[in-house]
């Protein structure tokens, strides 16, 4: 019984941590004051330019102190979607044994598996992120820079959370007999790394190109693919993988929306040149007219 209880309250914790830390931390309200203030900004107060370097460490302290402890900031109106969350993450623990033996009884694929959760690997997340910041560089794409730095730090931010608890929960992965599904046996498998990291990358990728719903939803698909093969290939039990994705969505969307440039949504001044100019149009007091630019 002692286990069972312990096993409930790291769920729990768990649960809160992988929702809490979706959302940053709320900004304090601001005291009124007399004395005249100037125009508010646009850009968020929490937000500075990614960059690597100094910098970018300290980002990432910044990140795993605003995630520990942002079970610690919950209150009342959270309890909407924390009571169902550990409903939810209590009732596929229960069944996770039927539904992991499930699938081994009915067949699964781990040839096929095995291969699309390579795409979760960090050698492939990582490299996706790289990707991103060189072809940023190369071809003076700020978008795609700032993509690579944030996918990165989220996949940093996602790995230290996921292998702590990991540690934390030493819970038995399907393939361990009779102590498959336990916690607290010295196994690896709560949560899935596969699903929180390929969760990560996705979220930041898919925020940053929202406007592009091939991109968007094409990266949470590919997110999914990645997470489910884990458990057609018996490597995880469906509460590790809703578990590491919940992990990797919030921490890729919590990082994406601490340190994203909104300067780089506004939109682009036309280029001109001799072939192709830019036309002002002009009316005033049913005066029409216009100017013609060209880049000298």
């Amino acid at each position: 019984m002692t286990r069972v209880v312990r096993s409930l309250v790291l769920v729990v914790a768990f649960a809160i941590l992988a929702a809490a830390q979706s959302s940053p931390p709320p900004t304090p309200t601001p005291t009124p004051t007399a004395t005249p203030t100037p125009t508010a900004s646009a850009t968020p107060q929490n937000w500075h330019k990614t960059s690597l370097g100094g910098n970018y460490i300290k980002d990432i302290f910044h990140d795993q102190k605003v995630i520990w402890t942002s079970p610690f900031r919950l209150d009342r109106g959270d309890a909407k979607w924390a009571i169902p969350a550990f409903v939810g993450v209590g009732a596929l623990i229960t069944t996770d044994r039927y539904t992991s033996d499930w699938v081994d009884r009915t067949g699964s694929l781990p040839g096929f598996s095995h291969d699309v959760s390579w795409f979760g690997t960090a050698y492939a997340t990582g490299g996706l992120a790289a990707g991103f910041f060189v072809a940023g560089k190369a071809f003076h794409n700020e978008r795609a820079r700032e993509t690579g730095l944030i996918a990165g730090e989220a996949l940093i931010d996602t790995g230290i959370v996921t292998e702590v608890l990991k540690l934390a929960a030493r819970r038995a992965r399907p393939s361990a007999g009779n102590e498959r599904a336990e916690f607290f046996t010295g196994g690896s498998s709560f949560p899935s790394g596969h699903s929180s990291t390929a969760w990560s990358v996705a979220t930041v990728i898919a925020y940053e190109y929202h406007k592009n719903p091939f991109i968007k939803y094409g990266a949470f698909a590919a997110a999914t693919a990645v997470s489910m093969s884990r458990f057609s290939g018996r490597n995880h039990f469906l509460s590790d993988i809703v578990i590491g994705s919940a992990i990797g969505f919030g921490v890729g969307r919590f990082v994406y929306r601490e340190h994203h440039d909104p300067d780089i949504d506004q939109p682009k001044p036309k280029k001109t040149t001799w072939l192709k100019p830019m036309i002002i149009p002009y009316y005033n007091r049913g005066t029409v007219g216009g100017t013609v630019m060209w880049r000298m």
